[in-house]
C-alpha cells in the first residue's frame, strides 16, 4: 500500500455499510415509496427523501472533458533507478529508495465518454506523481509530436476533429471534410497527420503503447544548470497494435476493450509497467541540432542524435475504487510541476499552462477541486486561498495575508523557483523561421517504417480521404507528394484523384527507433496475451490441458471455444467443460486461434471457420493439428505456406513442441506481411 492509498482509505465509504440514511443522516426505511396523500392520492412536496433523491440524480453528471473524455485510470508507483542530482532536484528522480505513487489515465482524445475505445485516434497517456515536494503531472500523448505548433490554433483543431456542428457526426472519427479541410490547409499537421495514418493510432492495449511528454521542457540541478529533457515511457510487454478492420469490430463487439483488458491485467496481478527515458540536451547543444527546434511540438529529435536514457519504471497494481471519484474527477495540468522542472517556451505548451486550470474551473465546479481526494497532494498544503464552491477544509487563524504577524508562519524548505532564462524582443504575433519547415520529419517517419507498415498509412489515408471532397482529397495528395511521391502516388490511385508529378526528392534519412516493427534483441513475451483454442466432441482432453497449463505457465491464457455453450464429450467419453460458444465472442477478442484435433467436423461450422479465417486475416498466430487442419483448409488458408510463415503452425498431430512454438509466435505479435488476398471476407 503506497502512502497515496493509506490517505484515500479516509475517504473510501463501503457501499452497503451501516444503516440507510439521507445525506443529513436521517434514518430511511423505504426506498420503493413516495410520501402521497392516500395510496393513490398526490405526491406531496414535504416528502425531502424524494426530493433529497431526485435532486442528486438530477446532479450526478459534470461536464465531460472537451477532449479526452473517455479514458480509463489505475494506481501505481515510480522509482527512479539512479539519482539524477547532476540534472535536477525533483526529489522523486533523485532517490532511488522511493516509491513515488501515481495515478494514470489513458484515454482517447477525440469521442465524448459513451464512444469506444478502438477508434483511429491519439491516445492520451497522462500521469500524476503525489512527490514530497508536491503533485507533478506529466500530461501526455501515445504519439511524439503534436498537430499543431502554437496554442492559439487548438480550439480550431478540436473544432474540426469533433462532429460537425450542423449533425453532430461522425463521433470519435477524424473521417470527414471538416478535420480534413483543416489540416490540409495547415501545413504543420502534416508530421502528427501521417502518425494519425499509422498503426500507432490503433494500440493493442493501454499495456503496449509508447508514451511521450511531447514538449521540451527543463530539468534544473542544485546549482542552477538547465537541461532541456524529454519524457519517453516505453511498455514492458513491447508496442503492439491492432489492424484497423479489426479495431471497427472491436468497436461492435466490445467497445470498452481497451479499459476492460487493463482493469483485467491489474485484476489477474499481471501488473503494467514502463519504462521512464530522457532525452537529455545541453542547452548549448540545442542549437546544434540541424532542422530541429527544440521548442516546435511538431518535431521530434531522433533518438539517433539524442539517445533515450532509461532512468525509472512506472507500476500500475491497483484498480480505482470508484470510477468517478477517481478516473472521472481526476484533474491534470501541464502546470503542476515541482521544484528541479520547469517550462519552456513552446508556444503550445504556454497556452496549455492557461488552458488545463482554466478548463477544471468549469468541469469540477470551482477552485477547490485540489481538495477532491484523488487530487489531492501528499505533500502538505498550506496558503491563504479560501472560501469558493466545495470548500472542504476549515481554515483555522485570523490572518490569510501575508505578510502578516497574527499567525506563526512556517518555515519554507526548498521551494519552486522559476528558471531565470534571459527573455527579450518585441511584442509582436509571429513564429520563428525555425518553425518554417513542416514535411522532413514526416518524410522521416515514412522512411523508418516496415512496408507492411507503409500498406497500413496507404489503405488508412485512403480509407479517411475516400469519405472527404473531392478538392481536399487533391489538397491532402499535394502535401504527400511533398512527403514521398511513391506515397502520394498510391493515395491517389485509391481515392480517384490524378497522381501529382514528382516535386521533390525523398531525403532518405531513417530513425529506425519509429517503426513498431520489433526491435533487434528486444524481449518478446507472450505474457497477458488471450488464445482461442476452437474445440468440439472427441477432443482429447489430455492435449488441451497440456496446452492450457503452457500457455498459464508462459502468463497466457487459453479459452475453449465450443459450437454451444456447457461442455463437450472428451475422446474418452468424459465432459470438458468450456468457456463460452463460438458464436458469443469474436477472433477480434484474442491474440491467437488453435484448432485442435477432434472425432467431430468443425468444417462443417460456418462460424469456427469464420473465425479462423478472420484471425488469419488480421495477420495473428493460427495453429492446428489432425482433424483441426479441416476448418483450416476450409477457411482457405494457405497451408503449403506454413514454412514461410512463423504465425502459421500446421501439424498432423500435437506434439510436445506444440505449444512452445505456439506461444513464440504469440510473443511475436503478429505476421502483417502475410498475403490475405485470397481469404474470403
Amino acid at each position: 500500500m503506497t502512502s497515496k492509498d493509506r490517505q484515500l482509505a479516509g475517504s473510501r465509504r463501503p457501499f452497503g455499510a451501516g444503516a440507510l440514511t439521507t445525506d443529513q443522516g436521517i434514518p430511511v426505511d423505504d426506498t420503493d415509496n413516495s410520501l402521497r396523500a392516500g395510496a393513490r392520492g398526490p405526491t406531496l412536496l414535504e416528502d425531502f427523501q424524494l426530493r433529497e433523491k431526485l435532486t442528486r440524480f438530477d446532479h450526478e453528471r459534470i461536464p465531460e472533458r472537451v477532449v479526452h473524455a473517455r479514458g480509463a485510470g489505475a494506481h501505481g508507483y515510480f522509482q527512479v533507478y539512479e539519482p539524477l542530482d547532476e540534472y535536477t532536484t525533483a526529489d522523486f528522480l533523485t532517490d532511488p529508495d522511493a516509491r513515488t505513487p501515481v495515478f494514470a489515465r489513458f484515454s482517447t482524445v477525440q469521442g465524448s465518454r459513451g464512444s469506444s475505445d478502438t477508434p483511429r485516434d491519439v491516445r492520451g497517456f497522462a500521469v500524476k506523481f503525489y512527490t514530497r515536494q508536491g503533485n507533478f503531472d506529466l500530461v501526455g500523448n501515445n504519439m511524439p509530436v503534436f498537430f499543431i505548433q502554437d496554442g492559439v490554433k487548438f480550439p480550431d483543431l478540436v473544432h474540426a476533429l469533433k462532429p460537425e456542428p450542423h449533425h453532430e457526426m461522425p463521433q470519435a472519427a477524424s473521417a470527414h471534410d471538416a478535420f480534413w479541410d483543416f489540416v490540409t490547409l495547415q501545413p504543420e499537421t502534416m508530421h502528427h497527420v501521417i502518425w494519425l495514418m499509422s498503426d500507432r493510432a490503433l494500440p493493442r492495449s493501454y499495456r503496449m503503447m509508447q508514451g511521450f511528454g511531447v514538449h521540451t521542457f527543463r530539468l534544473v540541478n542544485g546549482h542552477g544548470k538547465s537541461t532541456f529533457v524529454k519524457f519517453h515511457w516505453t511498455p514492458a510487454l513491447g508496442t503492439h497494435s491492432l489492424v484497423f478492420d479489426e479495431a471497427q469490430l472491436i468497436a461492435g463487439r466490445d467497445p470498452d476493450f481497451n479499459r476492460r483488458d487493463l482493469w483485467e491485467a491489474i485484476e489477474a496481478g499481471q501488473f503494467p509497467s514502463w519504462e521512464l527515458g530522457l532525452q537529455l540536451i545541453p542547452e548549448d547543444r540545442a542549437f546544434e541540432l540541424a532542422d530541429i527546434d527544440v521548442l516546435d511540438p511538431t518535431k521530434l529529435i531522433p533518438e539517433e542524435l539524442v539517445p533515450v536514457t532509461p532512468v525509472g519504471r512506472l507500476t500500475l497494481d491497483r484498480n480505482p475504487d470508484n470510477f468517478f471519484a477517481e478516473t472521472e474527477q481526476v484533474a491534470f495540468g501541464v502546470g503542476n510541476v515541482v521544484p528541479g522542472i520547469d517550462f519552456t517556451d513552446d508556444p503550445l505548451l504556454q497556452a496549455r499552462l492557461f488552458s488545463y486550470l482554466d478548463t477544471q474551473l468549469t468541469r469540477l465546479g470551482g477552485p477547490n477541486f485540489a481538495q477532491l481526494p484523488i487530487n489531492r497532494p501528499l505533500a502538505p498544503v498550506r496558503n491563504d486561498q479560501q472560501d469558493g464552491a466545495h470548500q472542504s477544509a476549515v481554515p483555522l487563524g485570523r490572518a490569510n495575508y501575508h505578510p502578516n504577524s497574527l499567525d506563526t508562519t512556517p518555515p519554507s524548505g526548498p521551494a519552486f523557483h522559476s528558471y531565470p532564462e534571459h527573455v527579450e524582443g518585441p511584442k509582436e504575433r509571429k513564429r520563428s523561421e525555425t518553425f518554417a519547415e513542416h514535411y522532413w520529419q514526416a518524410t522521416l517517419f515514412w522512411n523508418s517504417v516496415t512496408s507492411w507498415e507503409q500498406e497500413h498509412i496507404i489503405a488508412a489515408y485512403r480509407y479517411e480521404l475516400g469519405k472527404v471532397a473531392l478538392p481536399i482529397r487533391v489538397r491532402a495528395v499535394e502535401h504527400l507528394n511533398r512527403i514521398d511521391h511513391d506515397l502520394a502516388v498510391s493515395v491517389a490511385r485509391g481515392i480517384g484523384v490524378e497522381e501529382p508529378v514528382k516535386s521533390v526528392d525523398n531525403h532518405g534519412r531513417t530513425s529506425p527507433a519509429l517503426s513498431q516493427a520489433p526491435r533487434e534483441g528486444a524481449e518478446a513475451s507472450p505474457r497477458t496475451r488471450r488464445i482461442a483454442v476452437l474445440v468440439a466432441d472427441g477432443a482429447d482432453a489430455r492435449v488441451l490441458a497440456l496446452l492450457r497449463d503452457a500457455c498459464t505457465a508462459a502468463g497466457a491464457s487459453a479459452d475453449l471455444l465450443a459450437p454451444f455453450d456447457g461442455s463437450v464429450t472428451g475422446s474418452d467419453g468424459v465432459p470438458i467443460e468450456v468457456t463460452r460458444a463460438i458464436a458469443t465472442t469474436s477472433s477480434v477478442l484474442y491474440d491467437a486461434v488453435v484448432v485442435p484435433g477432434a472425432t467431430a467436423d468443425l468444417s462443417v461450422d460456418g462460424v469456427a471457420v469464420h473465425f479462423a479465417a478472420e484471425a488469419y486475416k488480421h495477420g495473428k498466430p493460427v495453429a492446428a493439428f489432425g482433424a483441426g487442419l479441416g476448418v483450416l483448409q476450409r477457411a482457405q488458408i494457405p497451408l503449403t505456406m506454413a514454412s514461410a510463415d512463423p504465425a502459421l503452425i500446421v501439424e498432423e498431430e500435437f506434439t510436445p513442441e506444440f505449444p512452445q512454438t505456439l506461444l513464440a509466435a504469440v510473443a511475436a505479435h503478429r505476421n502483417f506481411e502475410r498475403d490475405v488476398s485470397g481469404i474470403p471476407a
